[in-house]
């Protein structure tokens, strides 16, 4: 098990992704943010079924920075209630996470 995870957030729009992911890389939070292509994402919202495009991002950090990453998408974020979950990575080519360990700041 490493100290490296992925975390998955999702938006309303490919806009709102980029500049959730340049605030995180910026701010070394993040190593690296993929966007996916849109997505359609069918979930429960205030009693009633919802069924609306989104994107994806997958942010690549440590799980030290977890707690701050949730901080600084709760503050840019459009959604009230925005996903924000953090996955570990289990293990990884030694060299990339060692990539991700010195594209972020250390706590």
């Amino acid at each position: 098990m490493t100290d490296k995870v992925i975390v998955l957030i999702t938006a309303a729009s490919r806009r709102e992704c980029r500049k959730i992911a340049k605030h995180l890389v910026e701010a070394k939070l993040a190593a690296c943010v993929n966007i996916t292509q849109g997505i359609e994402s069918v979930y429960r919202w205030e009693g009633k079924i919802a069924n609306d495009k989104e994107f994806l991002m997958l942010v690549k950090t440590t799980r030290e920075l977890f707690g701050d990453i949730k901080h600084a998408v709760a503050k840019i974020h459009s959604y009230r209630t925005p996903e924000i979950i953090c996955l570990p990575i289990i293990d990884g080519s030694r060299n990339y996470l060692l990539w991700v360990a010195d594209s972020v700041k250390q706590t």
